[in-house]
């Protein structure tokens, strides 16, 4: 993006820019006239076929048309001393894509030896081959990035664990994302280790040294062996983790402080320590049953189960003027328009959307289809369209951080999907997702079988029971004050 143009200055610059006609500073007097610093550089970067029929750098104007330099006239340095090609130089009379493959191999290259360990020449040649050179360049020559670099180059092998010993930043999460979307090292479930690694600091928390061997196994024989199972974690199973782990240790905590040994817990213990706190010390009820199973406590505990709160749903009219601003206006991203169809019309939760695979969307011609679950589901139109959009352009691909990236929603960081609370955040001025959701479920239950439903969306039969079950309540209840309305007005009429 160039940088804005301040306003003009007549007293201080009389004499106006040939081209744009404002009082900047003159940077050069070409045969069309005298030329502004702003439109200089807008020169530089003018690029097409001129026509003489010369391909390359256009710096000149001849009848209002851009132009090459021997058609204008015009004496410009554009010629980059390492490829020769017509360019405009940034620094030692090179383009800026030298300079950078010059900065990318000057860091990453062994001081031992001078050469890139093969690890990581996937990554050199991403950085180096990036459609905007100016970009690579303001990145990588910032302090902390430029150092970063560096390690890698004298690392013995990059891999998960190394970048885990070096400081945490965001930096070192780029780049780690930069190494997996390149193929330079394997992906992980990032969820996963950030559970793990945020573990070993919560146990910090106790009070009591020998609190942390019980809760440590609590974590990796309950917690993590389910996240295991997981492919790949959800955000959601994360974050119930995180808040059971961190009720747990307020719970043993509060033991210490009272002298009070895990074994010696008693019904007493429990119901004071659960009246002092919040309502979120009803979670510990995860940890109790972990702790009774594993014979720790006393298994004639018990404490009120954690239930969510219900949560509303979209109305009927809400939901169809949703639908309608999304299906008919244009005044959303084709992204977000897709992501909202999905929630609108099959009922997925954002977390599944966010992981959705361009494997799993197949667009021809005549028909779009995306498998949710089991079958592929066919979407007419217009409710395609967005897709199709998407497909032709589904996010930059002007800098290393995105290859030829799997995900349909893109995040912001390389190499990963968007991130599902992210994504709630974009859609949330249309509607609650979530409300959206359970509205189009309560919905889709009135129309099919429970069994088909989770095989085509990709739920669990269970769940979609338990609102096949919320939406016959419903329905029931409609059915009886229909009749009770009808009975009164039969009654009346009687009188």
């Amino acid at each position: 993006m160039s940088r804005p143009r301040r306003p003009g200055d007549p007293a201080r610059w009389p004499v106006p820019c040939g081209r744009c006609g404002q009082h900047h500073q003159i940077a050069a007097r070409w045969p069309d006239g005298a030329v502004c610093g702003y439109c200089y550089q807008q020169a530089k970067r003018t690029r097409g076929t001129c026509s003489c029929g010369h391909q390359g750098v256009l710096p000149g104007r001849i009848g209002g048309r851009p132009a090459c330099r021997r058609c204008s006239g015009v004496r410009l340095n554009i010629d980059c001393r390492e490829r020769g090609a017509e360019d405009e130089l940034y620094s030692g009379g090179r383009c800026q894509a030298c300079t950078l493959k010059a900065t990318v191999d000057r860091l990453l290259a062994s001081p031992a030896t001078g050469v890139i360990a093969p690890q990581l020449v996937p990554l050199a040649g991403a950085l180096t081959s990036m459609t905007r050179a100016r970009s690579g360049l303001t990145w990588i020559r910032q302090k902390h990035v430029t150092a970063f670099l560096e390690s890698l180059a004298v690392a013995p092998q990059v891999t998960h664990d190394t970048l885990d010993a070096l400081p945490g930043s965001p930096t070192r999460e780029y780049v780690r994302g930069l190494l997996v979307g390149h193929g330079c090292i394997p992906r992980r479930d990032e969820l996963l280790a950030r559970c793990q690694a945020w573990a070993e600091n919560a146990l910090t928390g106790l009070s009591d040294p020998a609190h942390r061997d019980l809760l440590r196994r609590y974590i990796r024989w309950h917690h993590q062996r389910r996240m295991h199972q997981a492919d790949p974690v959800s955000i959601g199973t994360f974050l119930r983790s995180k808040q059971a782990v961190t009720v747990a240790i307020d719970l043993l905590n509060w033991l210490t402080e009272h002298e009070i040994s895990l074994a010696g817990l008693r019904q007493g213990h429990l119901d004071a320590w659960q009246a002092e706190g919040p309502a979120t010390r009803l979670i510990a009820d995860r940890f109790l049953r972990w702790a009774i199973k594993t014979r720790a406590v006393t298994p004639d505990l018990s404490i009120r189960r954690h239930r969510r709160g219900t949560s509303d749903k979209l109305s009927p009219s809400a939901q169809s003027q949703a639908i309608h601003r999304v299906v008919r206006t244009s005044d959303l991203t084709p992204r977000d328009r897709a992501a909202a169809i999905l929630v609108l019309v099959f009922g997925q939760q954002v977390e599944d959307i966010a992981r959705l695979t361009w494997d799993e969307v197949n667009i021809t011609e005549d028909l779009v289809t995306i498998r949710l679950g089991s079958t592929a589901i066919a979407l007419p139109g217009p409710l395609d369209q967005p897709w199709r959009q998407l497909a032709a352009r589904p996010g930059s691909d002007t800098t290393a951080a995105r290859p030829a990236s799997p995900w349909v929603f893109r995040g912001y960081s390389p190499g990963r999907h968007i991130h599902p609370a992210s994504l709630r955040t974009r859609l949330s001025p249309i509607f609650s997702t979530r409300a959206a959701r359970l509205a189009t479920l309560h919905e889709l239950t009135k129309l099919a079988p429970v069994a088909v439903i989770a095989e085509t969306l990709g739920y669990a039969p269970a769940t979609i029971e338990r609102h096949a079950i919320g939406s016959a309540a419903t329905y029931a209840q409609y059915i009886a004050a229909a009749r009770e309305q009808r009975n009164t007005a039969h009654q009346a009429a009687d009188n």
